[in-house]
This record gives C-alpha cells, structure tokens and sequence, in this order.
C-alpha cells in the first residue's frame, strides 16, 4: 500500500527520523531554557538585593557609598558577606608573609648548602639541563647560568644551543666565559670534562630545534628542561636527587613562582603550589610546567620536542612521558621561578596565539594515542589553554539514580522533577529508598510518580543508616552504573548525567562527582580534601565560594582528580561499586563517601571532580545538623574511626593538595608555620 508516493516502510522510516530531530530539538531547547533560567535567577537575585538594600531607599550620597562598597567587594573576591571579605584579606595578608619565605629566603645556608654538596647518595645521577637560547637579554641568561653553577647537587652538564642572530653575539661571549669558569672550577679534580657545553647553531630552529640540539649535545641519563630566562633554586638538583634515589623517580616536577621581569625573584607575582600526578588535571591543563627532569629512557627514541607543538611542546612532552613513567613524582617545594616579561608565555598566552591552538593539538594527540575517540576540546573561561573536554559515551547504557527519602515531600518532588523535566540523557531510572517516612502525602506521591515507567518506589526498613539505604538501592538497580543522589538537590545543566558518565565509563576512574551550589549560588561542594577541616578528616574545597569566581589556578573550571567527591552526587560503574563492598555501614552517616572513593583510589583508580555537571544542594535539609546533640557524638564517632582507619594516609596528606596549604582554610590559603611557610 502506498501513501502518496511513499510506501508505508518509507513513510515509517520518514516519521522515526522527523521525530527523533524533534527529539533533538527538544533537548538544546531544554538545555536553552536551562541556562535562560540560570541567568534569570542570577539576575533577580542582584535585583531583590538592590531593592532590599536601605542605601537605595535612601538618599543619593548613601547609594553612592553602597556602590562603593559592591564595588570593593567585587574586587576582593566575589565573597558574598562582610565574613568574606575578611576572610579573604585574611588569605591575602597570609599569602604576602609566604611569598617572603618561598624566596631566597629559602635557600640553603652555608652549613646547609655544604651539607648538601657533601651528601652521597646511593645512585649517579647525571642530569643534563637543556637550555636553549635565542636572543637572550644578558642579564637573564648570567642568572639563568648562574642558579645551575649554584646548585648544591654538582652532577650536572648545562647544555647551551644558541640560535641567536649576529646583533646578539654577545650570547655566545657569555656561554664561552662561563664555560672557562667552570674548568677553572673542575680543574683540582678533573680536567676531562666541563660541565658547560656550548653548540652555535647556523639558524634558529624555534624552541623545539633549539632544544633537541641541546638534547644531541647531552651526555646525562636524566633530562632536565630550563628556560633561558628563567631562574633555579639551588637545591632543586638535591631534591630531585632525593626523590630518584628514595622513590624511583622516573620523572620529576616541583611547585613554581612567577616573578616579573627586572625585578628579583622574591618579587613573585604568582605561586603555584600543585597538586601531585593528576593525569585528568593534565589533559585539561598543563599545571606541571616546569621544572621538569626524567630518566632518559622514557624517550625511548623519539623525539623530545615536536615542532608542529611549537608553543605547547612542553605539554606535548609531559603529556607522552608521564605516560610512560612508572614513578612520577612531586616534589612539593617552590624550586623553580619563571620569569614573566614582554613576549613570554608566562606574561600573556595572547602574546603566542599559536601556543593555544599548539595546546589543543598536543591533548589531542595524547588522547588519540591513549585510544579515545570522537572527543571534543574547548577553552574555558579560565584561561585559553585550560580545557573542557568532552570524552565520547560509548554505547547508551543504563544509569540508575538511588535517591533516599524519608518524608520531605518537597525536596523529593524538586530533585525529581528537576531530573526529568531537565535532563537530556535518557536512559535512566530513578529508584527511591523510602526510609520511615510518616506523612500520609509522602506516600500518595510515591503512587503518583510510579506512573512513569522510570522510577521505582522500594522500601527500607530500620534505623537510619545512610550507607545501608544506598546500598539496598544499589542492590535493586537495573542500571550498569548507578548514581548516588540526595533528595535535597535539584539540576541545574541538562546534561548533568552524559558529563559524570564520560568519566565513569572509563575503566581508570573510580567515582565521578559533580559540582554543587547553595541556593544563593555559592559552592557546596567543588571536590573533597583529605583532611581538611576541624575533625582532620575530609572536607570540601572552595567551600562558600561564588559560582563566578574562577577557583585556585582555575580549578573550578575543568575536570580534575581528587581524593573524594561526595555523596550528594557520585557516579560509579555498579560493578565496581559492588567489587568494593559499596558503602561501609559502619558509617552510618558521615564520611561514607569519603571512604569509598578512597578505597577506589587504593585499588589503583582515580577519582574525577568535573565543574560540568551542576546541580543546587539544599544541603543536609533531610537529617538536619552533625554540629548539636546526638548527631555531633555520632559524627565524633565515625570520625574518630575513620581517622584510625586512614591514619596513614592521613599522615601523608592529600596527594591532590598540596601540603604548603592550610588545611584550616577551604580556599587555599597557605600553611604558615613558626614564622616560615612549608616549604
């Protein structure tokens, strides 16, 4: 039978393919309405403020000091109270008395800096320092020299390929004289080598030619890369020493400063205070940057730099050797000062545009090479060379969110709506834990929700117990991943659910956390700190901080490794959720999570704390306060076990935060002990 001049399978197929664009349609449509009803709330809020506010019921001269003092809360950090803005010129007066000491104030004494030219380590260890040169100003390149001549671990060659013009032949001149300097140096011991080799190179090659020349110049079996301009702390050869001889380091980074231009190293204008291996922190970001040493044999052959990376082959290079290190390791002391001035990357990436397109290449190229497929790479707004990637899902398989409810008709009845009316994924199903509720409305809405074919209503029955509950809803999920949800949360970008479950499809990754805000848009939750917080067990990072403000190094702006996310919103493949035991009961209620994720991070995962996915959490509405009664002897408790349990790692620190921060403070403000910073 035919319709009009299609036959009914045409017709059929017309019909499928009309509906599943609208379909399409309807999810940017919903993903539109979403964002739309993002900026509306922010706006009402600036509005509800501004009509509230006594200074604008006032006179002219009152409004205009309250716009004086909105503007000077803006510059001082977007915080959103008088508490805030204390707190945040507390960091910043903290921040000055560190920078004091992570300067030359850090470097060795006399009787310190012998010490360690004396030391004798169980292994030799020569580290090649490969630097190349192109127009260098003079003053730059003697105390770029100078703070390798200056190292207290003396196993070292500088290698010096110059690809300056004839207008900068006094490059040459310099390298030359301290070249004769050293051998006048070496020469009571040895007079077979200088430690100062110098190539001229008939042209400059770019960054990458000049450096693979130093490279062929090379005699070391640990490379280590260095900037012309840039200056070294002398004990970082020492540092790096004690981490290949006590680890097995393979390769080897430090924290970094940058200081401007003319000005001395204790100038600094940034401190970059890292966190250790993160492989999700360096796609999205190169955060290792310098100063960078590896064992030779990790190039196995190919080259140091690419050329066609030229601007971004360091990150090129980071990305493919940590790779294939065995042992990466941090060294977490500031060791390293980049120097920012006209036309360097560290002044402004607009000043090499090639460098971020170079960047994208590079992450590219390595997730290419790791076998992804079909991802995506955006800038952020961090930073140009900070990256949103979007991983690929394969296939379209079932995701089973467990939400926990005992009453609280209207928060159950948010988050629900919020999941279905918002999201675009839908291949889910959403299971309630109903736990001792005692309203009668609760239970009419349970058989009103049960009409939709996607979620279930099952019941738990005893004593609250948070981990057990989820587990009973873990045990009846259908879902190969499940998704752990408070009742009080509500979402916020549609495609929440494809951006956790990028993540948790990979066979690396443990749990997988969202980021979450308070109703008045400030966060809730960006990533979980071991140890951090009064109970010296875990809390969360950048607590309180407004949803525009970029984060620290602009952490709240891509994908990251983390110790813990929380249980509010946590992604993980069901079957490793039930390999690990789920939830520990024991934990009734607080740290559950923690624990969790950290025994995914002990069976060799890391965990993933991705900005893209945002919902609001009207946090703790359900069970109320930890801090009064009852409830604060519970959380003694459990802290006190889970202190016993972790003591070790404890001790450590959290390897994704570094231990120069104050684990006092949520916003990375720096440890200051004794009068002198960590170092």
């Amino acid at each position: 039978m035919e319709r009009g001049n299609l036959t009914e399978e045409e017709a059929l197929r017309f019909y499928k393919e009309a509906y599943q664009r609208e379909k399409r349609r309807g999810r940017a449509l919903r993903h539109k309405l979403a964002e739309a009803e993002k900026t509306r709330e922010a706006t009402q809020r600036k509005l509800d403020k501004i009509r509230k506010s006594m200074p604008w019921r006032a006179s002219k001269p009152l409004r205009t000091l309250y716009h004086k003092l909105t503007r000077m809360k803006e510059r001082l950090g977007c915080y959103g109270s008088l508490k805030g803005i204390a707190r945040k010129v507390g960091a910043k007066m903290i921040e000055r008395q560190a920078k004091a000491q992570h300067g030359t104030a850090s470097f060795p004494q006399i009787e310190e800096a012998a010490r360690q030219r004396l030391y004798k380590f169980d292994r030799e260890v020569k580290f090649s320092i490969l630097m190349p040169l192109y127009n260098t100003p003079e003053k730059f390149l003697r105390q770029a020299i100078e703070s390798v001549i200056d190292q207290t671990y003396e196993g070292w060659e500088l290698c010096l390929a110059d690809g300056s013009d004839e207008e900068h032949a006094y490059v040459e001149q310099i390298c030359r004289e301290y070249m004769d300097r050293d051998k006048q140096y070496l020469r009571p011991r040895s007079s077979l080598y200088c430690r100062i080799l110098y190539k001229k190179l008939p042209k400059n090659e770019g960054i990458s030619g000049n450096t693979n020349a130093c490279l062929s110049m090379a005699s070391g079996n640990y490379i280590a890369l260095f900037d012309h301009d840039d200056v070294l702390h002398p004990s970082v050869l020492y540092e790096y020493m004690k981490a290949i001889c006590e680890k097995g380091a393979d390769y080897i980074y430090c924290d970094e400063a940058t200081f401007k231009g003319n000005a001395t190293i204790d100038d600094m204008i940034t401190l970059h205070f890292k966190p250790d291996y993160a492989p999700d922190n360096l796609r999205a970001n190169n955060y290792i940057c310098h100063f960078s040493a590896f064992a030779r044999r990790l190039l196995d052959g190919t080259q140091l730099f690419r050329s066609e990376f030229d601007g971004s082959q360091d990150h090129d290079m980071i990305l493919r050797l940590t790779s294939r290190a065995k042992c990466v390791v941090h060294v977490p002391k500031l060791l390293y000062y980049w120097r920012s001035h006209a036309g360097s990357v560290a002044s402004d990436i607009n000043a090499k545009t090639y460098a971020i397109e170079a960047a994208r290449g590079a992450v590219a190229a390595h997730l290419t090479a790791q076998g992804f497929k079909n991802f995506e790479i955006t800038s952020t707004k961090a930073f140009e060379t900070i990256f949103q990637i979007k991983y690929e899902i394969l296939g379209k398989p079932k995701v089973s969110v467990i939400i926990p409810n005992k009453d609280h008709l209207e928060d159950l009845s948010r988050c629900i709506s919020s999941i279905v009316e918002r999201s675009t994924y839908d291949n889910y199903e959403i299971i309630v834990v109903e736990n001792n509720s005692a309203g009668g409305e609760i239970f009419d809405y349970y058989r009103k929700i049960q009409e939709n074919s996607l979620i279930r209503v099952i019941t738990y029955e005893g004593e609250f117990n948070y981990s057990r509950i989820n587990n009973l809803g873990v045990s009846q999920a259908a879902g190969e991943y499940v998704l752990l949800l408070n009742n009080d949360t509500g979402v916020i970008t549609p495609d929440w659910i494809e951006e956790l479950l990028m993540y948790a499809q990979r066979s690396d990754v443990g749990a997988v956390g969202a980021k979450l805000y308070y109703e008045d848009r400030t966060i809730q939750h960006a990533g979980v700190v071991l140890g951090l917080g009064a109970h010296g067990t875990a809390g969360h990072s950048h607590y309180r901080v407004s949803s525009q403000n970029l984060g620290y190094m602009g952490r709240l702006c891509y994908a990251q490794n983390v110790m813990a996310v929380t249980g509010a919103c946590l992604m993980m493949r069901k079957s490793l959720y039930e390999e690990l035991g789920g939830l520990d009961e024991t934990f009734a209620v607080a740290l559950n999570d923690v624990d969790l994720c950290i025994r995914a991070w002990k069976s060799g995962r890391v965990n993933v704390f991705t900005p893209f996915a945002e919902l609001y959490h009207y946090e703790s509405a359900s069970r109320g306060t930890d801090l009064e009664g009852k409830n604060a002897e519970r959380y003694e408790k459990e802290s006190a076990l889970f202190r016993e349990r972790w003591k070790e790692l404890l001790e450590q620190g959290d390897p994704y935060y570094n231990p120069n921060f104050s684990l006092e403070r949520s916003d990375f403000a720096l440890k200051i002990s004794e009068g002198k910073a960590e170092s």
